[in-house]
């Protein structure tokens, strides 16, 4: 069945002077513009290929092989390229512009703004339409998560507490300050984790790494800086806080795990003022 507003994998009709005839099942068929068959491949009838479904200008449904910035059902943060008394004019990606009704306005828009908006079909038109109003389009379920999930972000706003991103494109999740240890852009999708699902439903999330997987990945970077070091760190479990964070770029209580994973392995000796290599 035809997806609207997203990727689908369709088989090639024929050629014509305008284009690939795809086949959009039930008998329908939807064109591939000339400018968009890739010049990379033979295409013969029966081959496969992922096409994105929109409407063009004139409001045919039409395939492309360009990527939007956001598919149906997606979060993105897209820039302002027009605005008129039927709505506001987004880029996201294709020739033409996605449509954010002004009752869809979160707040007043100016061309040039970037905005967050979720993308959606339109029930009465069937047309892809952006709206800004992201709150009611997340899911209200309870998330299922578990911490140290690798899941991709995108940054909304900033509060009192950290900054507030949206997980998977479903959930909301909250990066807390003491987790900001790098330039966070806002409505620059990254690829992020779980570093908690409390009970109340409220989710925290990390930048790098939690859990096991963090410990073993810090403890492979203290054995690279002891091989860099000719075997010797004058860092160990004793140090300060800030000697550790600027080193590694870590929590203290992160380091001792990682010390503590070596020291079982018998990687590496312990002393009160440096580690070692073990012979």
């Amino acid at each position: 069945m035809l997806s609207v507003g997203r990727i689908n994998l369709l088989p090639v009709l024929e050629h014509t002077p305008f284009g690939l005839q795809l086949d959009a099942g039930n008998g329908r068929t939807v064109l591939l513009p000339q400018r968009n068959v890739p010049k990379d491949r033979d295409l013969k009838p029966g081959d496969e290929l992922d096409v994105f479904i929109h409407y063009d200008s004139e409001d045919r449904l039409v395939a492309t092989t360009e990527t939007p910035k956001a598919q149906v059902g997606q979060f993105a943060s897209l820039k302002v390229k027009d605005k008129n008394r039927v709505g506001i004019f987004l880029d996201w990606g294709l020739a033409k512009d996605l449509l954010l009704p002004h009752s869809e306005e979160f707040k007043p828009l100016n061309v040039g703004d970037h905005v967050v908006v979720y993308v959606f079909l339109d029930d009465r038109r069937g047309r892809i339409t952006a709206s800004a109003r992201i709150e009611r389009y997340l899911d209200k379920e309870p998330a299922r998560y578990r911490t140290g999930d690798e899941v991709d972000l995108l940054p909304v706003s900033g509060t009192d507490l950290g900054v507030k991103a949206i997980i998977n494109h479903l959930h909301w999740g909250l990066l807390h300050h003491s987790e900001l240890n790098r330039f966070l852009p806002m409505g620059k999708p990254f690829r992020g984790y779980i570093k908690e699902v409390r009970k109340d439903g409220k989710i925290s999330l990390s930048l790098d790494p939690v859990g096991q997987k963090a410990v073993m990945g810090l403890a492979e970077q203290v054995l690279a800086k002891l091989e860099e070091e000719g075997g010797v760190l004058m860092l160990s479990d004793k140090s300060s806080p800030e000697l550790i964070k600027r080193i590694f770029n870590t929590s203290k209580g992160s380091f001792k795990k990682a010390l503590g994973t070596l020291y079982k392995q018998g990687a590496i000796v312990i002393h009160p003022d440096r580690i070692e290599r073990s012979k």
